[in-house]
């Protein structure tokens, strides 16, 4: 994860993590990136007080005070930022999530800005492994809902929010898809029906 962080990440800004759990990941992704200040993020009141202990323990400037963070309500409590982050979480929430996900995300990025999902996909239908496959079939049978996202899905997703699919690069773990805010066009005041 970090090579391919340390070539997309920006130079200076702000990264939110969505769903950052107990707070070891954003607290090393922030000693490794220190150039960057990192937001880290929950949906549970309780995940966000243990994040904001882990913070605090840490003692790290760059990171800032967890927030509360549920993408499916709008607006998010942030203003902007330059990348997201989102580690193995398309394939462990609704498909809603993962849209609002986007969608929020999409808001918050200016032209030009990072959403970065690391995880498991599949691939035109296709797994890349066998353990990706039976991931797949554990969590549909814990929950229709779940399950690796297939990347079709996940760029038209991205398209609707202004987010396009740059790159799809392979890790020791699965793959990181590399989003990128599309510019806005400025309106021209002129619109044409039919």
């Amino acid at each position: 994860m970090h090579d391919v962080l340390a070539k997309y990440l920006p130079a200076q800004g702000l990264v939110v993590e969505i769903a950052s759990g107990g707070g070891e990941r954003v607290i090393e992704l922030a000693r490794t990136f220190g150039h960057l200040a990192w937001q880290p993020t929950e949906r549970d009141p309780q995940n966000v007080a243990a994040l904001v202990a882990a913070r605090d323990a840490a003692g790290l400037t760059n990171v800032l005070r967890p927030i509360e963070l549920d993408v499916v309500l709008l607006p998010w409590p942030i203003a902007q930022a330059d990348a997201i982050l989102a580690v193995d979480y398309a394939h462990i929430v609704a498909w809603d999530q993962v849209t609002a996900a986007m969608g929020g995300g999409a808001r918050l990025l200016q032209s030009g800005g990072l959403f970065i999902l690391f995880g498991a996909f599949r691939f035109h239908g296709k797994y890349a492994s066998k353990q990706h496959e039976d991931l797949d079939l554990e969590l549909h049978a814990r929950d229709a809902n779940l399950g690796l996202r297939d990347i079709r899905e996940l760029t038209v997703a991205g398209t609707r929010t202004g987010l396009g699919l740059e790159h799809a690069v392979a890790t020791p773990t699965g793959q990181a898809l590399i989003f990128r805010r599309r510019p806005l066009l400025p309106p021209t005041g002129q619109f044409r029906i039919g």
